[in-house]
């Protein structure tokens, strides 16, 4: 038997290996075995079993080890391992490690703990005997006696203060019995996990939700491929339409995973699902997956799915690989939300591996979402997706009132620049004298975005980019968001040594300082990754403020969407304009996404809410549509105008990265590589520059880009990644395409 394999290594080709006997009817395509290279062993997953008929089979080495009896990448996803490394131009070796956890890349086992229990009953002249010469194993024996089951070995001895050497003495008499058992640990089974659920009954879905879960139910039971986006408004209930649509697709034996764009939206969604499938289906557990939690949880709950004792996932992007058998349903909550996209290689967008996924397996994707991204909603438009509507808040409430302060006005009241408006301040005082809650929106962390000398015009940059560096605070710092580089903010200008150099712009730290001076009774936490940095801290923020000990939360991306909680009734969005102005075709579409999705975060109870958005842009489509929470009007007007100019949806889009240490050696390369492929692809492919990236320098290293606008990325990328590979880059050329980009930069 002879099998390819892909090694874990570091490299990027298939090695072919001889099976030994023993191991032949174990071994299959996805199983995770041990290889020999060279004088070293490795891991690698098998893909493909069999050799070419000319293959040299008597100088092949044999594989050494089957890691685990299952499949450690099934069958579907070594598919669309092979998928991801075409159309994302990235390595192979790559992609399999990112479908792995890397604890199960360096074959961990699960965790084991040993119990002992009562073996052959001591009379009562033996434990006298043994009381006399033994004192701490009559100490011991008495304590198990007593014992109803099995007890942990570790816990019993550290409690009654006796050796191990008692024990194992005791289990070589025979006096006690020693044996194993897994532990188990499970994400989110903690003291955050009580304060996190929610009622576990199903409510009654009013018109909207049942049309939609209706719709949803015929297309699960067809069991073959489909795409449907739900667009439903904030509020309107569509978590309740994923939770009956996940019970029909566990309920017909299938598997589900259930994404989510953000961590911090994780445990109110496993929250919301273990307290429903407890009440229904309590044999159904629910597997946690992201990058923060801890390489044991990871393992258990990737070894749960892998040998189908769980049939359903949540998490974030990386969880679209988790090994889910007989998968039926994929859920891709806050679909048009950019942290679906990995910013490193492999560059995959989450929510389109998730459709292949749904594609490879015949199993029906639902992509929910209150401002759909424009791609989605012209698939939708054209006929690819089904398309479903909820146009309603559960129980007829209200959308919230959305008020906008012109803040050129503010300015000229104040005389000066302010960070919270009159009416936001207002509104806050209000919301805490009636013991409501308040949520303010910025997405900038720090205390202000620059040190700027009024003097001389000077502005503190990090020496390693081309950027201003963000004036933190609480430590008197000044810090490079880019490469992390720190140092002291200053006193004096360094250039012309005045005293008058000064912050300028607005970070949370300020914001919260500004809540202080406001409400200095309030109780206010700020969210944001300088202070959720620690495991489970956003967890419990986010339980303190459910609880209601916390008034005023500060917060940047992390709490625009998704979170429900029924007693905010004031939403403000400290300066509204920041994402609209950046160099992107997408800023208009980011902006009213970013508006809605925020304002939606209020009036979600009883009490109606209020939006207060600052802006100095007040009559701009994305503020104005986002007003009447008027997606519809705005994908109208533009969608027309990306037609105008196609770009995406219309046009593919392929970003070239080139970064170097010598900005004239890059432009030189950057410039010879965009002739070439003018003239390969004269008309599959329309290309644009090199030109410098809108961060020209990043680490050193500076950085231009070309683009490539193109109708169909299979048509092309294939030939486009293969001259790329042929072209004869210096060492000190570092160059990255990112198909289908959602930042340019």
């Amino acid at each position: 038997m002879i099998v390819g394999v892909h090694p874990i290594a570091g490299f990027d080709k298939l090695l072919h290996y001889k099976v030994p006997a023993r191991l032949e009817d174990a071994v299959a395509v996805g199983s995770l075995v041990r290889i020999p290279i060279g004088r070293r062993f490795t891991l690698g997953i098998v893909g493909v079993v069999g050799a070419p008929s000319d293959f040299p089979i008597d100088r092949l080495k044999n594989l050494t080890d089957l890691v685990y009896d299952f499949p450690a990448l099934p069958a579907d996803l070594l598919e669309l391992a092979k998928w991801m490394a075409v159309y994302y131009a990235a390595p192979l070796d790559g992609i399999i490690e990112t479908m792995l956890p890397g604890a199960v890349r360096r074959a961990a086992g699960l965790k084991q703990e040993k119990l002992i229990a009562l073996g052959t009953a001591l009379d009562d002249e033996a434990l006298a005997k043994l009381e006399k010469r033994a004192p701490q194993q009559a100490k011991l024996y008495r304590f198990i006696t007593q014992q109803f089951k099995p007890v942990a070995k570790n816990l019993v001895l550290k409690r009654l203060g006796v050796g191990a050497g008692s024990a194992n003495a005791l289990i070589k008499q025979g006096a006690l019995r020693e044996m194993s058992q897994q532990v188990k640990r499970v994400a989110y089974a903690d003291d955050f996990s009580e304060g996190e659920l929610v009622a576990a009954l199903p409510h009654l879905l009013n018109a909207e939700q049942q049309a939609a879960f209706d719709a949803l139910k015929v297309e699960i039971a067809k069991d073959e491929f489909g795409v449907t986006l739900l667009q439903g408004v904030t509020g309107s209930g569509k978590t309740e339409v994923y939770l009956r649509a996940i019970h029909e697709a566990l309920a017909d034996g299938g598997g589900v995973v259930f994404l989510v764009p953000e961590v911090a939206l994780t445990p109110q969604t496993v929250a919301r699902l273990r307290s429903r499938l407890e009440s229904i289906a309590p044999d159904h557990a629910c597997v946690v997956w992201h990058s923060h939690l801890s390489e044991g949880e990871r393992v258990d709950g990737w070894h749960e799915l892998a040998t189908g004792q769980a049939r359903i996932v949540v998490g974030a992007r990386s969880a679209i690989f988790a090994p889910v058998q007989n998968l039926r349903l994929i859920v891709v909550d806050e679909e048009h939300e950019p942290a679906y996209k990995q910013d490193e290689t492999p560059r995959y967008h989450g929510r389109d591996v998730a459709v292949m996924r749904a594609k490879l397996n015949g199993a029906h994707c639902l992509l929910g979402s209150a401002t759909p991204s424009l791609e989605s909603y012209a698939n939708a438009q054209a006929g690819r997706y089904k398309h479903l509507h909820m146009k309603q808040r559960i129980d007829d409430r209200e959308l919230p009132f959305i008020d906008v302060v012109d803040m050129r006005i503010e300015i000229m009241r104040s005389r000066g620049l302010t960070t919270l408006s009159q009416k936001l301040v207002h509104g806050m005082q209000d919301r805490f004298e009636k013991k409501e809650q308040t949520i303010l929106f910025l997405n900038r962390r720090g205390y202000s975005s620059s040190m700027m000398c009024r003097s001389c015009g000077h502005v503190e940059e990090c020496p390693h980019c081309s950027i201003s560096m963000t004036y933190h605070r609480t430590d008197e710092s000044l810090r490079c968001h880019m490469c992390g580089h720190e140092r002291g903010a200053p006193v004096r200008c360094p250039k012309c040594e005045a005293p008058d150099i000064r912050w300028r712009g607005t970070g949370t730290q300020r914001v919260e300082e500004a809540v202080t001076r406001v409400l200095p009774r309030a109780r206010i936490e700020r969210m944001d990754t300088d202070t959720m940095s620690k495991k489970n801290r956003f967890r419990q923020v986010l339980s303190e403020f459910r609880a209601g000990k916390i008034d005023v939360l500060v917060g940047t991306q992390m709490i625009a969407k998704g979170l429900d909680f029924p007693n905010v009734t004031l939403v403000g969005l400290v300066d509204a304009d920041m994402s609209m102005h950046m160099p992107d075709f997408r800023a208009t579409e980011r902006t009213f996404q970013l508006l809605v999705q925020v304002a939606g975060r209020s009036g979600r109870g009883d009490r109606a809410g209020v939006v207060i958005v600052q802006t100095f842009t007040p009559q701009a489509d994305a503020i104005q549509f986002s007003r009447h929470a008027d997606f519809d009007g705005f994908a109208e007007g533009e969608l027309k105008i990306r037609k105008d100019f196609q770009y995406p949806p219309y046009r593919h889009l392929i970003h070239h990265s080139f970064r170097g240490p010598n900005p004239e050696k890059l432009l030189f390369f950057a410039e010879q590589w965009a002739r070439l492929v003018e003239k390969e692809f004269p008309d599959q492919l329309e290309v644009r520059g090199p030109a410098p990236s809108p961060i020209e320098k990043v680490k050193d290293h500076y950085r231009f880009q070309v683009w490539y606008f193109t109708h169909g990325v299979s048509r092309v990328i294939g030939k486009l990644n293969q001259k790329r590979r042929e072209f004869a880059w210096p060492d000190d050329v570092i160059q990255v395409m990112d198909v289908d980009p959602v930042n340019l930069g």
